[in-house]
Parts: structure tokens; C-alpha cells; sequence
């Protein structure tokens, strides 16, 4: 089964942080706690989130460091970071922002405004895990009823050729590797070969070309499979 979408919390009050934590996983999100900001660091070498909720004023590393370094390196820049504040004066919100933090929450805020924003954020990096209808070309994926067409044809996915394509619309051009399709697609508590992967990609280019369209996924040797 696919992973849920995962949220990183990085909060080093202990209540503040279980309470984020119970109403994140209330809306279905996968999450990870980290009590400062080195640990929230590991814990993105570790297991990237979707998305990053992030205090602010922390001991040791502040979540403005944590924020810098995260969006200095490639591999991290696109994951949407939430930063958590007290701090509620205008300059503060810009430094927040100009440091790389794509949004800006100030303390004591609502729970319910602060789960909005995460999905809103979840909307840029994983649209069809909040039932965006996903296109690309001549290809249509509904997430929320399972259907997908190409041409106005419509095919019939497998539960994992599904979530492969549903990856691949995701991110159309991005190169995804077979552990990072694993990861994606099966999720880390589950062990496969990656040969596994090969096979299914397979099984949704056959599908893909059924009517005799072009086949829109790409084989980058040495590196793995891209949309377009």
C-alpha cells in the first residue's frame, strides 16, 4: 500500500508537539516528531517528509537554521516548510519567509486554520493525495474515483500500476529511481526487489500504449523512470 502523505513536526515542547502530532494524524497524515532542530535534520536525511512544520524558537539549532540549510540543498528545497512562531511582528514574518519557509504561522494559532495549511501545502507537492484531478498530454487521472483515460479512452490500472502513475503525473519530468519509486509506491514497511519495479512499470507502459498512442514513460539508464 502507498504511504500516507508525511508530515515532519519539529517542536521542542513536549505538548505542543503531541498535540500537533494527534491532529495531524486525525487527517490521515503519517507523522514524525523531532524534539529540536538537529533531530529534525536527521530525520529528513532519514525519511523525507511532505511537508515540514516547524517552531521557530528552539534551543541549540532555531528553526530558522534549520529552515536555511534545508533550502540551500537541492535535494530539500521543494519540501513546503510551515514555520511556527510567536514572533508576530511584520519583520519577523518576512525574515521567515525571505529564509525560505513557504508559510508563516504565528502563535497561539487555530488547529483547524493550521490543517488547512498543510493540505495546502500538500496540494503543490502530492495534489492527488487531496483528490486533485491530475493530467498530462492526452492523459487524465481522478484520483478520487480510481479512473484514468488517455484520448478519452479509459484504461484499467492495477492498485500498484495506479499509484506508479499517479507518482509519475505527479511530478512529470522528474526522474524517480527504483528505491524512491519504492518508497513512493509500496512504502518502507514493505520489503520488494526492485526488480519488482521494472515489472510494474511495464505493466502500466502496456496499458499506456493499449491504443496506440505514444508510450510517455521514460527509462533514464542508470537512474530510473521519468514522465515525459
Amino acid at each position: 500500500m502507498a504511504q500516507q502523505p508525511h508530515v515532519l513536526v519539529v517542536e521542542d515542547e513536549p505538548a505542543q508537539r503531541e498535540v500537533l502530532a494527534y491532529n495531524l494524524e486525525a487527517e490521515g497524515f503519517r507523522v514524525t516528531r523531532a524534539e529540536n532542530g538537529e533531530e529534525g535534520l536527521l530525520c529528513v536525511d532519514e525519511d523525507a517528509p511532505d511537508v515540514i512544520v516547524l517552531d521557530w524558537m528552539m534551543p541549540h539549532l532555531s528553526g530558522i537554521e534549520v529552515c536555511r540549510r534545508l533550502k540551500i540543498k537541492p535535494e530539500t528545497r521543494p519540501i513546503p516548510i510551515i514555520m511556527l512562531s510567536a514572533r508576530s511582528e511584520e519583520v519577523d514574518k518576512v525574515r521567515g519567509l525571505e529564509t525560505g519557509a513557504d508559510d508563516y504561522v504565528v502563535k497561539p494559532y487555530s488547529v483547524s486554520e493550521l490543517m488547512a495549511r498543510v493540505r495546502t501545502q500538500l496540494r503543490r507537492v502530492r495534489p492527488a493525495t487531496v483528490g486533485q484531478i491530475l493530467t498530462y498530454e492526452d492523459i487524465t487521472l481522478d484520483a478520487e474515483t480510481h479512473r484514468v483515460t488517455r484520448a478519452e479512452n479509459p484504461l484499467k490500472l492495477g492498485p500498484t500500476e495506479f499509484r506508479l502513475l499517479t507518482t509519475f503525473m505527479e511530478k512529470p519530468g522528474r526522474v524517480w529511481s527504483r528505491d524512491m519509486l519504492l518508497d513512493r509506491v509500496w512504502g518502507r514497511d514493505i520489503y520488494v526487489d526492485t526488480r519488482t519495479v521494472d515489472v510494474h512499470v511495464g505493466r502500466l507502459r502496456k496499458v499506456l500504449t493499449q491504443h496506440g498512442g505514444s508510450d510517455p514513460v521514460r527509462t533514464v539508464r542508470g537512474a530510473g523512470y521519468a514522465l515525459g
